[in-house]
């Protein structure tokens, strides 16, 4: 197979293409990505270095590029990871994301339906189906109505929303997933597991908002690349799959873990003002994907923190 994986220098792409490169080795990857803050291709040492991978920079809404690329490298597959997803960056530059977010992602299709790939495969978001109550029984479905209640996630439920009218107006092979938090390696410090870690080795506050039980989904990337994985395998072409741990952990909880990791006091807990439109809880009804492609989380959360920590 050749594949196309875009934003294959961020954190769930990197982590991707180098679960694909070990498990097919006899498989073409290019990586195409924008090397924005939050991309770095030293996330894809060693295969930028020997040959394994096709590092190509660029923009996924330069739909000129993306069309010449899928030609000219014969991609059979287009796994779609590049998106702006920092909640409180979108609250400050909300156009940015919805630039790369829905126009990107209407480009990417574009391009992928005139060259005519094979699969079309959109990674997703739970935050798209708004939030849930802390005391909730709830969780969200593949059939839950779309909720977004920040600019990231409006940006993330319209790229999902352009992707299916792909599939249904020109017929574009389309798979989707929606995906729960994800922690592992290599993830941009920018985000919450991460940001905690750096400033606990480096004996810094970690800044917890003051919603500080607020909860969230945690699945560890290599999971969620095995979840894709099954996805493309043996996913039916239009239909969307749910990859949830069903494993959740609050704001407080994660600082208290990772402090425990590093050997920190809880002193360096600061407690800061609330971000604007912060969900309260998000978690999702990951049967199908488990009942029909059998798919289930490996990495259980305590270890996988460790190791991130690590």
């Amino acid at each position: 197979m050749r594949a196309l994986v875009t934003g294959g220098a961020g954190f769930i792409g990197s982590n991707f293409v180098r679960f694909w490169a070990e498990r097919h080795p006899d498989d073409a990857i290019v990586v195409l990505d924008a090397l924005t803050y939050a991309g770095n291709r030293a996330n894809l040492a060693p295969l930028d270095s020997d040959g394994r991978v096709t590092f190509v920079r660029g923009d996924i809404a330069n739909q000129e590029l993306v069309e010449h690329l899928l030609a000219s490298q014969r991609v059979d597959v287009v796994v779609n990871f590049a998106a702006e997803s920092h909640n409180s960056l979108a609250v400050l530059d909300p156009a940015r994301f919805f630039r790369t977010n829905v126009l990107g992602t209407q480009a990417l299709c574009d391009a992928a339906r005139r060259v005519g790939v094979e699969r079309f495969h959109h990674v997703s978001t739970c935050e798209v189906y708004g939030d849930l109550a802390l005391d909730s029984d709830e969780s969200f479905r593949e059939d839950s109505p779309y909720r977004p209640r920040t600019p990231y996630n409006a940006s993330k439920a319209g790229s999902d929303h352009v992707v299916r009218s792909y599939a249904e107006t020109f017929g574009l092979p389309v798979t989707i997933t929606n995906c729960c938090n994800n922690y592992g390696p290599y993830q941009f410090p920018e985000k919450v597991i991460p940001l905690f870690t750096t400033r606990a080795l480096r004996d810094e506050r970690l800044p917890v908002y003051a919603s500080s039980e607020n909860r969230r989904e945690w699945v560890h990337v290599d999971d969620h690349c095995a979840a894709i994985e099954l996805v493309l395998a043996k996913g039916a072409p239009g239909e969307t799959y749910h990859v949830g741990s069903g494993r959740e952990a609050s704001v407080a909880q994660i600082a208290a873990a990772v402090l425990e990791a590093t050997g920190k006091p809880s002193s360096l807990i600061e407690l800061v003002p609330d971000r604007p439109g912060h969900d309260r809880r998000y978690l999702l009804d990951s049967s199908k994907i488990r009942g029909e492609l059998g798919w289930a989380p490996e990495v259980p959360f305590e270890a996988g923190l460790a190791g991130t920590v690590r």
